[in-house]
């Protein structure tokens, strides 16, 4: 298994999205922002990757300022540019242009020293879908209550 420490996740992109493939991408940071996102102060909330065909961003992620950096902080939800692969882009660029496809960060983590973000090719789920995973949810939560009740 690969070192890998989970900074920050997603938690409400598997509610909201159907989650079609994931990639995992670097990220293009300041000083800062690498000392930041060790001491784990990342939010994804409204997190969301923008393309062009050529360069993939990644938009409104919020890295806290680093304190101790002082004067030479960063902008906190500035764009960050993604590093993939020309072929990745290009999937991903294709698939957005479809209706109802997004591409959405699901988690950030550090591995091998390196920040890296799993972004996930997503389509958003009407407020249907939604009820039907709230109700598989309770279903397992009440069966688990009943097997530790016996």
């Amino acid at each position: 298994m690969e070192n890998v420490k989970v900074v920050a996740t997603n938690r409400k992109a598997k509610f909201e999205y159907f989650l079609i493939e994931t990639f995992e991408a670097g990220i293009s940071l300041q000083g800062s922002e690498i000392k930041s996102i060790r001491a784990g102060q990342v939010s994804l909330k409204e997190a969301y990757v923008q393309t062009d065909g050529a360069e993939a961003w990644l938009h409104n992620a919020h890295i806290a300022p680093y304190e101790p950096a002082n004067r030479f902080n960063h902008d906190p939800v500035r764009p960050r540019r993604l590093l993939l692969h020309k072929r990745e882009i290009r999937q991903l660029w294709d698939a957005v242009r479809q209706k109802g496809m997004t591409i959405i960060p699901t988690r950030v983590y550090l591995k091998a020293g390196r920040a890296k973000v799993e972004i996930a090719l997503a389509r958003g789920k009407k407020s249907y879908d939604k009820r039907e995973a709230i109700k598989k949810r309770d279903q397992a939560r009440e069966s688990g209550r009943e097997m530790r009740v016996r």
